[in-house]
């Protein structure tokens, strides 16, 4: 049952909205036929497994640098090079998963980009076989690239 004070609310928020209309400050929104709830559904769906496909690899990304860093420390210099990537990765993947959680404009600019820092630094992590924590991380580089592409690839399809 609604109270007083929310039928008071609710009727002066419409006699508000109702006037802005009938001054010409305030338009009505468009009519015109959206994208149906299915469509809201599964694109919501997408931007979910992208967006923590991305924060995933950012994460392993970021674990794998630290993990490169005591290679180096160790005398192992062939793992300064991917220390690079893996940063830079962490970096990209982060930003994608911040932008495409919240719909932003640019979530396929970005998700394009990530595919080609995933690309790059899953080639470099794998390049240590016998290391299990490049393995891992390349593998994650892997999962989110895929990810990416198949957002890049909704994204084309909706518009």
């Amino acid at each position: 049952m609604i109270g007083r004070r929310e039928f008071t609310v609710a009727s002066l928020t419409a006699a508000a909205l109702a006037a802005m209309q009938n001054s010409g400050s305030a338009q009505a929104p468009a009519t015109k036929p959206g994208p149906s709830a299915e469509n809201n559904h599964a694109h919501a769906d997408m931007n979910d497994a992208c967006a923590k496909a991305c924060s995933d690899c950012q994460r392993e990304c970021d674990s794998c640098a630290a993990h490169c860093a005591r290679q180096l420390e160790a005398g192992k210099k062939d793992h300064a090079k991917t220390l690079a990537f893996c940063h830079d990765c962490a970096a990209f993947c982060a930003t994608a998963a911040s932008i495409v959680a919240r719909s932003g404009p640019l979530a396929a600019l970005i998700c394009k980009a990530c595919v080609d820092a995933c690309a790059m630094c899953a080639k470099e992590c794998e390049k240590f076989a016998d290391d299990k924590h490049m393995k891992e991380c390349a593998a994650e580089c892997r999962k989110c690239e895929k990810a990416c592409k198949d957002m890049v690839a909704h994204a084309g399809h909706a518009h």
